[in-house]
């Protein structure tokens, strides 16, 4: 009987096929090739049958919209590839979000209800010192709001050590200047202390601005006070002390000791807490707003944000998020470096065992994601020809790997034991 494998349609063939003409025109001809490659390697490991490698082609092909990446580069939160990835639960909720929901009705009395009531509860209950607590758009949009709310046409006292470029070009500076505040810059780049900011409150005071530098470290001759210390000298000078933790922790991390969290400054006595909802909180993008109530319903009925509020299916995502019990970023940080190095050992037999040259290392992983700077977690990856980066890069799905020492690392810290597999179709597409 003749083997069934030598009907398997030809690449070129396929190509040329006009069902494939709209994706390529869309994805380009290296990304449908690799879906090609993938279909026609299921064709000869007998999963299929020839003719169904088209649509078998076609089905692994993204629709309209950002395509799904591998992450395979070590970096838990990569600004890139849309930093925290959603959990399952976070996910469901979009989707049941997306159709007409409740989320400004209350279904009780059929009366108008406060937007997103069950996401801000959730997020008050997550963080108790908060006396309030509101949602904007991203973290930038939160220090925006409270600029315009409580220092427009006043002065923010900041600590020049803390004028930080936020990414992309846009400068902290500039951000808060363009809301009406002056910037009264206190201290130097490496040391600040309590008396330069005594020194510098007034009656022009609009608030005191402490910043967390959570993209970078200065190291050496360096000093700067505390949220306690700030707290005393603002309580006594009736001015609000707002603290940017940035990165979006909002209780302590034993494995990130130098990454600030909401719950603690508040308890030190900030009166409002910024943070992200897209970084480490593992949510979907959008700013949070924790503190003092009456501070926290200014900016709630602020003009400005109307303008800066988030839609439902955030509201949803969040909500999902603070009530997991853990999200992919968590299960990331956490991930054990033995079961990871037993992970990247099995992918590798494999890819040998499919004539790939693949081995298990040792690698580093990091946070990423302006969060955690300088922190290295121990991970592993599979060590692949340098070359295999870019078909790699360009295959369906797109898988991210880093080039080190001219191997390209798969990295499997930021990457769920579930795509396992998918990382393996992958290579083995890309080296066809």
């Amino acid at each position: 009987m003749a083997d069934s494998r030598r009907l398997i349609p030809r690449t070129d063939t396929l190509l040329s096929d006009p069902r494939f003409a709209e994706a390529l025109t869309r994805l380009g001809r290296p990304h449908v090739k690799s879906a090609v490659h993938q279909a026609q390697h299921l064709a000869r490991e007998r999963v299929i049958r020839p003719e169904e490698v088209p649509e078998a082609a076609l089905a692994a092909l993204p629709g309209p919209g950002p395509r799904p990446v591998l992450n395979a580069t070590g970096v838990l939160l990569h600004t890139n590839l849309g930093r925290a990835p959603l959990a399952d639960a976070a996910v469901r909720a979009l989707t049941a979000a997306a159709g007409t929901t409740d989320v400004e009705l209350d279904l009780s009395t059929g009366r108008r209800g406060r937007r997103g009531r069950a996401a801000l509860a959730a997020l008050a209950a997550a963080v108790p010192a908060a006396g309030a607590v509101h949602v904007v758009n991203n973290n930038a949009a939160a220090l925006v709001l409270a600029a315009t709310a409580l220092a427009a046409g006043k002065e923010i006292v900041i600590s020049r050590g803390e004028l930080v470029e936020i990414g992309d070009g846009f400068r902290l500076p500039d951000l808060l200047v363009s809301t009406g505040a002056r910037l009264r810059e206190v201290g130097t780049t490496n040391r600040t202390n309590v008396r330069d900011y005594t020194d510098a409150i007034g009656p022009g005071t609009g608030f005191v601005l402490k910043v967390h530098p959570s993209n970078f470290r200065i190291e050496g001759f360096t000093s700067t006070p505390g949220i306690a210390e700030l707290a005393v000298i603002c309580q006594e000078a009736g001015v609000p002390l707002v603290a940017d933790a940035g990165s979006g922790l909002l209780r302590p991390e034993p494995l990130l000791p130098d990454e600030p969290d909401a719950e603690t400054w508040l308890r030190q006595g900030a009166d409002l807490v910024t943070a992200s909802g897209d970084k480490l909180l593992g949510g979907p993008q959008c700013g949070l707003l924790l503190g003092r109530a009456d501070l926290v319903e200014r900016l709630r009925r602020h003009p400005m944000a109307r303008a800066l509020r988030v839609d439902k299916l955030t509201l949803a995502a969040l909500e999902a998020t603070l009530t997991v019990r853990e999200t992919p970023v968590a299960a990331a940080l956490h991930a054990n470096p033995e079961r990871l190095l037993r992970r990247a050992r099995a992918l590798a037999d494999r890819l040998v065992t499919a004539r790939v040259a693949a081995e298990a290392v040792p690698s580093t992983a990091t946070v990423g994601g302006g969060s955690a700077p300088g922190v290295e977690l121990p991970s592993a990856a599979v060590a692949l020809d340098a070359s295999l980066a870019e078909p790699l890069r360009t295959g369906a799905p797109p898988v991210l790997g880093r080039v080190e020492h001219g191997r390209c690392l798969l990295d499997l810290r930021a990457l769920p034991e579930r795509h396992d597999d998918d990382l393996f179709t992958a290579v083995v597409a890309a080296c066809g």
